[in-house]
C-alpha cells in the first residue's frame, strides 16, 4: 500500500493512494504516527480500504492536493553517512568499516513538493537523494537481519539536504549541517515493504534545474537496510515510525569540480524506483 498525508501544512490527514491520481481518506485513524505503527493497524489497512471501496466510498482526485510527509513527526531521524562506495570516493573518504551514524532533527521533515529553505548565511547547501526506511515496531537487540525485516514498515524517498560548511567546517557533529528547517523532504508515499521486494535493487536519481546530478542504484550501498536496522538496534532502541536515511550515491554538489551548491530558484527533482517523485524549489530562509 501507499500511505500519504494530504492537506495543508499542519492539517494533514492519513489516506491511501489507490492509484497515481486518486486517494482514499481513512476513517478511524488519527495519523500515521508512532501510536499507529505500534498498534499494528498497518496490517489492517488493506482490509479497511477494501471494505471502504466495497461500501461505495469514492476516491478523491490527487490533482492540486498538497501532500505532507507520509508520516507524522517521528521520534527520531537517523542517517547513515558514506554508505555508497562511489560517493565515499568522490568526497575523498574511505569506506567506513562500520556504518557512520548521525541524527537529523525530526522537525526537518516536510512534504515532497514543499520549498527547501537555504539557511541564513549559507553558501554551501547541498542535495542528497536517499532511500529511507520507516520502522514499524520497536527494535532492540535484534538477533539478525531476518528479524530486522520483520520490524520494517516500508520505504520512502528522502532528500537529506545538507549545509556543508555547517557540517564540516564549523566543528562538532554532522547534525549541525543536517538539521536546518525543511532539510528533510519525504514522500510522496510510504510504500509498505510487501510492495518493495528488493530495496537493494532500486534506481534512484536527482536533478537540479533539469540537469542530472545523481543517477545510481541502491545496489551500490555498502550496508543494506536490514543490516542497518539490525546494527542500530545494538546501540539504541528504534521506535515505531522512526526514519532511517540510508545514505546517498555520488553526484552531490560538494563532490563536483568545482563544487556547486543550491541558490534560490534552483529546482530539485528526485526519483526512487517504485517510490514516486519529489520536486522542491530552493528559497532563501526568511
Amino acid at each position: 500500500m501507499r500511505l500519504i498525508r494530504p492537506g495543508k501544512a499542519g492539517q494533514e490527514r492519513p489516506a491511501v493512494a489507490v492509484s497515481d491520481t486518486e486517494y482514499l481518506p481513512l476513517e478511524g485513524i488519527d495519523d500515521f504516527n508512532e501510536e499507529f505503527f505500534a498498534s499494528g493497524k498497518l496490517s489492517e489497512l488493506p482490509g479497511m480500504v477494501e471494505s471502504m471501496l466495497a461500501s461505495g466510498m469514492q476516491p478523491l482526485p490527487l490533482d492540486g492536493v498538497r501532500l505532507g510527509a507520509p508520516i507524522a513527526r517521528p521520534h527520531q531521524i537517523i542517517c547513515i553517512g558514506l554508505n555508497y562506495a562511489d560517493h565515499a570516493a568522490e568526497t575523498g573518504a574511505e569506506i567506513p568499516p562500520e556504518p557512520i551514524i548521525f541524527t537529523k532533527s525530526p522537525n526537518t521533515l516536510i512534504g515532497p513538493m514543499d520549498d527547501v529553505r537555504i539557511p541564513r548565511n549559507s553558501v554551501k547547501t547541498d542535495w542528497e537523494v536517499e532511500l529511507s526506511v520507516v520502522i514499524g515496531s520497536q527494535c532492540r537487540y535484534l538477533a539478525n537481519e531476518e528479524e530486522a525485516l520483520d520490524h520494517i514498515a516500508g520505504y520512502m524517498i528522502s532528500n537529506d539536504v545538507s549545509e556543508r560548511e555547517f557540517q564540516i567546517e564549523r566543528q562538532g557533529q554532522w547534525s549541525k549541517g543536517k538539521s536546518s528547517e525543511t532539510f528533510n523532504p519525504a514522500g510522496p508515499w510510504l510504500v509498505t515493504k510487501d510492495e518493495v521486494p528488493d530495496p537493494t535493487a532500486l534506481a534512484l536519481s536527482l536533478s537540479v534545474n533539469g540537469q542530472m546530478m545523481q543517477n545510481s542504484s541502491t545496489a551500490q550501498m555498502v550496508y543494506t537496510p536490514t543490516f542497518i536496522v539490525h546494527y542500530l538496534s545494538q546501540f539504541m532502541v528504534l521506535e515505531p515510525g522512526d526514519v532511517i536515511n540510508t545514505g546517498t550515491p555520488p553526484g552531490v554538489g560538494m563532490g563536483l569540480k568545482p563544487p556547486r551548491y543550491l541558490v534560490p530558484g534552483d529546482v530539485m527533482e528526485l526519483t526512487v524506483e517504485g517510490l514516486g517523485t519529489q520536486r522542491q524549489t530552493a528559497i532563501a530562509a526568511p
